[in-house]
């Protein structure tokens, strides 16, 4: 009773009084798993989340300047060599992993199940986005003769049958030994008002915390003490579903040893000014990526001396850590962005409502907001058609049909 009296208190100082009731219409199990989840929500944080909605995005242009990069097309024979030796040698000594967000839904592709699963039309037969990410994790452990040890994200939606997936599979021939799949943590989704939603399941709704949980989620889950373990010293991060996506690349490696960074990213440049993605800069004398929402248009349009656009560094979720870095972005907070966006619920009655517009905001961090710790990341500029094929959505842009023509050409012309 204690308990349930303390709950109760909780909720009614932060004016979540319809959770209160629902508290005293259901069963004791159903009401003992709530209070559980209750004593685990931060709830200061979830509010201050919750009025930072009301106030405006403000980018204060002075302070944003260009960011160096290398471009690996204008890099001299000998200068490619020489980063690519410094990589391979990390590689080779065991001291590289991988980990691969895989955390979505494919719901935008018209798929059911883990973004993961989703089989893209390549060659006839198809082949399954985990099935292309370990061909690729396979010819570099191949061709430095070492097993890579690979981290999946997962999130509490699709763990389950992730694993299963991979399983039935047999991992696709990569070393089961050799994989470790951990779980994202998730952040509840809050009304207009402020007020937390309930889930059919009539416990709090939550969702993952974005890509920027990655950091702590592999400190959490214990992933991050496995490679230190491992003598692991540098850590590359990339999502799912980009097929063309080189996780083992030692030139992007090499450049960052070379310059003594502890991050580094890869880039391609942006298809026009204002092509929905994230641009490198720099803010403050810190490296930057800026969401293309919160680029102002002028910005976007400016060019350099040699006519390049001067924020034309696209994001391609292609980033390499030193295992120090991710230890210390782990324990920082890192800001949240919310999304509005429509969520089904349970009412006061029990009663499922399904909205037809935008009803809740989602909060989430982003992976490239902990490039702020640091004073300065690599980047090297690779090239889209073969660097960059994401299968986000179901037509147009980025879509299956996009990603096969370019994962298609793109072996072609490796022959």
């Amino acid at each position: 009773m204690d308990k349930m009296q303390e709950t109760i208190e909780l909720l009614e100082s932060y004016n979540q009084n319809h959770i209160v009731k629902l508290l005293n219409k259901i069963d004791d199990v159903k009401k003992q798993e709530l209070i559980e989840q209750i004593s685990k929500i931060d709830f200061q944080q979830i509010m201050e989340l919750y009025e930072n909605t009301k106030k405006e995005i403000e980018i204060k242009e002075n302070k944003i300047e260009g960011i160096p990069y290398l471009d690996k097309e204008k890099l001299t024979k000998q200068e490619l060599e020489e980063f690519n030796s410094l990589g391979e040698k990390v590689i080779k000594n065991g001291e590289y992993a991988v980990v691969t967000m895989a955390g979505g839904q494919g719901t935008r592709l018209g798929h059911t199940g883990p973004k993961g699963t989703f089989k893209l039309d390549v060659y006839g037969k198809g082949k399954y986005l985990f099935e292309i990410l370990i061909d690729n994790l396979k010819e570099a452990s191949q061709k430095y003769g070492t097993t890579i040890p690979w981290y999946i994200m997962t999130s509490k939606e699709n763990n389950k049958q992730t694993v299963e997936f991979l399983e039935k599979h047999n991992f696709f021939g990569y070393d089961k030994e050799k994989v470790t799949i951990f779980m994202q943590s998730e952040i509840p989704l809050v009304d207009q008002e402020g007020k937390l939603l309930i889930g059919k399941d009539l416990k709090i709704k939550e969702a993952s915390d974005g890509n920027g949980g990655t950091y702590s989620s592999l400190r959490e889950s214990g992933a991050l003490a496995d490679m230190k373990e491992k003598g692991i010293k540098w850590i590359f991060i990339g999502g799912v579903d980009n097929v063309l996506l080189k996780m083992a690349d030692v030139t992007l490696l090499g450049i960052a040893i070379s310059q003594g960074v502890q991050i580094a990213s890869k880039s391609v440049v942006k298809a026009n000014p204002h092509e929905k993605v994230g641009v490198f800069c720099k803010m403050n004398n810190h490296p930057k990526v800026i969401e293309y929402i919160e680029l102002p248009e002028k910005m976007a349009e400016e060019v350099d001396n040699n006519g390049e656009l001067k924020y034309g560094e696209s994001h391609i979720m292609c980033n390499l850590y030193t295992i120090e870095a991710i230890e210390k972005i782990s324990k920082e907070p890192l800001k949240y962005h919310s999304a509005f966006k429509k969520n089904s619920y349970v009412n006061e009655d029990g009663k499922e409502i399904i909205p037809t517009q935008p009803n809740s905001y989602k909060f989430e961090s982003f992976i490239f907001d902990a490039f702020e710790f640091f004073d300065d990341i690599a980047i090297l500029r690779g090239k889209r058609e073969d660097d960059f094929a994401p299968v986000k959505n179901k037509e147009g842009v980025d879509s299956p049909r996009t990603a096969k023509e370019l994962y298609e050409k793109y072996w072609e012309r490796r022959g």
